[in-house]
């Protein structure tokens, strides 16, 4: 399935997409613009599938062959491009799939789509040869540029395409989806949709991933035990998370996450609003002994150890520096 309705959020990218085959105004371009996770594919699917089925209407209707082939991605009207390299789609790829097959007419419907995955990792001279079927393609031809970062187009690509920009779901959205379709428990489903800042990809790998349940629990152990614990042995904690093949910026994450927690439960004592229920004996004992400005002054150095990490500045020195912190204003 790959329908409007299978796309989680994004109300705007949506509305654009119907109103414009209601009215007959389609572009023949566009950039679709979002980080890894956030859904570009599926909507662009859904688009592709709205254009070319045989029911004329702005949902695909799931049943006619058109739709029936493109839900098993064998609609020859709609061809998929990925990169060809490691971090690099190349020209001759561009060349091949796009530039010289554009000419052909579409096989069986109105269209020919052509949904262009990770288009930003195409060089200058990629982008350059797509410029010419951009600014003067066949009347059946529609481009969709998926991107991560759309900087890394070229500016008279950009100018010639309808940009739309993914944006992240809301923490509920993601949760709930997780619980329901995903079948993720409560508790999981939501530390991974907080973690995950509105990415619904990121919070499913998160929420199905063996070692991300394994790093939350060592770093909640490690705070239960932090206030007694030498500095050499935190340092040598956080080392440890390497095993879990998450960052240290990632861990840090899960750090401010539970800090954050902390701060809420102090305003409200409602152990309904926090993310980590499973850790509200610990939560509250804490909240108990630390005061606003304690939490704050803990959440300001850990924002200040992501970027001395992200700067390389010596690991041990940051993570002593952090803990120092924490213990003294637990």
């Amino acid at each position: 399935m790959a329908g409007f309705a299978d796309v989680l959020g994004n109300e705007h990218i949506k509305n654009h997409f119907k109103k414009g085959i209601q009215a007959d105004r389609i572009s023949h371009a566009y950039i679709i613009n979002g980080d890894k996770g956030m859904g570009k594919k599926t909507v662009a699917k859904a688009f592709a599938m709205t254009l070319l089925c045989q029911e004329k209407g702005i949902e695909p209707c799931m049943k006619c062959k058109s739709c029936i082939q493109a839900m098993s991605d064998n609609n020859p009207d709609i061809i998929y491009i990925e990169p060809d390299k490691p971090n690099l789609m190349s020209i001759e790829l561009v060349r091949e799939k796009l530039v010289n097959d554009v000419s052909l007419r579409p096989y069986s419907y109105s269209h020919k789509v052509y949904i262009v995955s990770e288009a930003d990792l195409m060089n200058q001279q990629a982008q350059n040869a797509i410029l010419k079927t951009i600014e003067e393609p066949p009347e059946y031809a529609v481009i969709l540029l998926l991107t991560g970062n759309e900087q890394r187009m070229l500016p008279t690509v950009k100018s010639r395409c309808i940009k739309l920009d993914m944006r992240p779901l809301r923490k509920e959205v993601i949760k709930e989806y997780l619980m329901k379709i995903e079948r993720i428990v409560d508790y999981q489903a939501e530390v991974a949709a907080g973690f995950a800042a509105g990415n619904l990809g990121r919070a499913k790998e998160l929420a199905t991933s063996e070692e991300f349940g394994g790093m939350i629990t060592e770093v909640i152990n490690l705070l239960k035990h932090i206030k007694d614990m030498p500095s050499y042995e935190v340092v040598a904690a956080v080392k440890h998370m390497e095993e879990y093949k998450f960052s240290y910026e990632e861990f840090i994450d899960i750090l401010i996450l539970w800090f954050r927690d902390l701060l809420v439960f102090k305003a409200s004592q409602d152990p309904n609003q926090l993310m980590f229920k499973d850790e509200y004996s610990t939560i509250r004992k804490y909240a108990e002994s630390t005061t606003y400005s304690g939490v704050e002054e803990i959440l300001n150095a850990l924002y200040k150890a992501k970027i001395r990490l992200r700067a390389n500045v010596n690991f041990d020195v940051t993570i002593e520096l952090l803990y120092l912190t924490i213990r003294d204003n637990i």
